[in-house]
């Protein structure tokens, strides 16, 4: 568990590292972009897929008996969440997934409901499956976002909301909606007949002090109307190998969404991705605690350096995944101003605030996700940077 030693990604195909100049980016830029981490995996994961690299056959493949018990004991040990095996739908992927739920479940022109600023494929897979994307926008109060409930609501009724994608724990904000949050948007949703997909894909992800709830497991009278997307994807940096677990309690929906995945070809998932996500729900609870406090740490340096050196800009008050979400608006640059000077003055390359949309400008994303020297680098560079021309 050694999060200290950077790891060469270079030359490896990640769009992370390898992509800058195809991305309109300098090749020298330092990335700290994209939600994967510059960690290895867990080493029960690495094992098991020595393992069943060894053996050298990759047909097609369905998860087992031990893949499900370990899913259910992870779940139910940590999450409070149980769940039964006929529930769990298999996915490439959390993005895929909400794709596919908003093709199962709505029509061309129907309302969608987000919550901006939030990851930009809840706008893109909105908007490119032809539905009306409808907004309610989180307010920042005192470094901390909150919700504005009458507008979540006004939004719903008065655009006819047949589906809402919410984002928890949030990116790239990083809350963790509490339960009285919880209860009172899926209240709200439950009284308009709202379907809720619900993201929790950074549930692993949780700082000193706060607790994710499982929303379905909060309101078990409502588990039929809601779809939980997951993954071990994040949590244990294994994206590549393309391993959902959605779960959908009632059969009809769950019968349609599997239909929904049929009817674009795809079927069996990844034989690796299996074997890694049976390992890391077996395996790598000791790993994940090591990593969150280390995440944390790394929260902890970029705040104490912005109070030292940067105080004009700000870290938002970190609840929950491994993305910093950095508040440079009393600046007064523009998006572009700002990005400019981050990626040719810094060489960093970062993301852009307002391609989170609505309520992200002035702000900048940073993946946390990395050695502490890396971001000692990141932070020397951003401090350097000289605002004022």
């Amino acid at each position: 568990m050694d999060f200290n030693t950077v790891v060469n990604r270079y030359g490896t195909g990640c769009i992370k590292f390898d992509s800058a100049a195809a991305r309109g980016k300098p090749s020298d830029v330092l990335p700290l972009w994209v939600a994967d981490m510059d960690f290895p995996a867990p080493k029960p994961v690495l094992d098991a897929l020595h393992e069943r690299v060894a053996h050298g056959i990759f047909g097609y493949s369905e998860p087992c008996d031990e893949y499900f018990a370990a899913l259910k004991s992870w779940f139910a040990s940590r999450l409070g969440y149980e769940f039964k095996k006929s529930w769990v739908v298999l996915a490439p992927g959390v993005v895929y997934a909400i794709g596919m739920a908003i093709q199962a479940f709505t029509s061309a022109g129907d309302a969608v409901l987000i919550q901006e600023p939030v990851y930009y494929p809840f706008r893109s897979m909105v908007v490119n499956n032809n539905r009306k994307l409808v907004v309610n926008q989180l307010e920042i109060i005192n470094s901390k976002y909150q919700i504005n409930f009458t507008d979540f609501e006004n939004q719903i009724k008065d655009n006819n909301v047949k589906m809402f994608v919410l984002c928890s724990p949030h990116n790239p904000v990083g809350r963790v909606w509490s339960a009285d949050e919880l209860r009172q948007m899926a209240e709200i949703c439950n009284r308009y007949n709202v379907l809720i997909v619900s993201d929790e894909i950074h549930c692993d992800f949780i700082f000193p002090g706060h607790k994710h709830m499982v929303l379905a497991a909060l309101m078990p009278q409502m588990q039929d109307k809601i779809i939980t997307l997951t993954a071990p994807s994040k949590t244990f940096n294994i994206a590549g190998l393309q391993v959902s677990n959605v779960f959908i309690s009632d059969k009809n929906l769950r019968k349609t969404f599997q239909k929904e995945i049929w009817n674009s070809g795809y079927s069996q998932l990844n034989s690796l991705g299996l074997v890694a996500c049976q390992a890391a729900y077996q395996h790598g609870a000791e790993w994940l605690e090591s990593l969150n406090a280390y995440l944390w740490e790394n929260m902890m340096f970029i705040d104490k350096t912005l109070r030292q050196k940067l105080p004009k800009v700000h870290l938002v008050t970190p609840e929950a995944t491994y993305l910093a979400w950095l508040d440079f608006r009393s600046l007064g640059l523009t998006d572009d101003d700002l990005d400019k000077k981050i990626t040719e003055e810094a060489k960093l390359w970062l993301s852009r605030g307002d391609t989170f949309g609505m309520g992200g400008e002035g702000f900048v994303r940073i993946n946390v996700g990395c050695p502490r020297a890396t971001l000692e680098t990141c932070m020397d560079r951003l401090i350097k940077i000289n605002y004022e021309e």
